[in-house]
């Protein structure tokens, strides 16, 4: 079978990490291969904050849990130490879908370098607050962006999950 096609059939979302950071490398990889996801007009309207300081990650846990609605504690990010976090320029009419498709790239390079990982919503909340808005501009990114996800990444702790059922009748061909 393909590789990639493989890939995308094993990849699984995972909700147990160990405390243990992924290799910056390793994070390297998987970020470059978010940017050279598709992307309409060929904008590159997207960008990736990586974050691996973990006062910032619990920080942005925190927001994260509370825009959930969870009880303060909980943590979303399913100990995941590493949080890519991707935003896209609000002026690009096709954001959600460029992030998204970013987003897919960046789980499916880290299940190839046998890390898990798991998209997490909330970043376009998170991003809305002026908070986080001037997280960005002190890290030097200018411009408005809207959070499309946070892509956790960290080694498995545990087994890979099962994959679920496909369901029927999800396909329609006209020949």
């Amino acid at each position: 079978m393909n590789e990639i096609i493989k890939a995308m059939e094993e990849r699984r979302s995972i909700r147990k990490f160990k405390p243990e950071m992924p290799a910056k490398r390793e994070l390297e990889q998987i970020i470059e291969a978010g940017l050279y996801a598709a992307n309409g007009m060929g904008k590159q309207a997207v960008i990736t904050v990586a974050i691996t300081d973990k006062k910032v990650r619990d920080q942005l846990s925190a927001d994260n849990c509370k825009i959930g609605g969870w009880k303060e504690g909980v943590d979303p990010f399913y100990g995941a130490p590493a949080i890519l976090v991707v935003l896209a320029d609000k002026n690009c009419p096709t954001r959600v879908y460029d992030g998204s498709l970013v987003m897919g790239n960046m789980m499916l390079a880290a299940h190839s370098l046998g890390l898990g990982s798991i998209w997490i919503h909330r970043a376009k909340e998170e991003f809305e607050t002026e908070k986080w808005q001037r997280f960005l501009s002190d890290i030097g990114v200018a411009g408005e962006w809207e959070g499309i996800g946070h892509c956790a990444v960290g080694y498995i702790d545990g087994e890979m999950p099962e994959a679920a059922k496909r369901k029927d009748g999800r396909v329609f061909w006209v020949e």
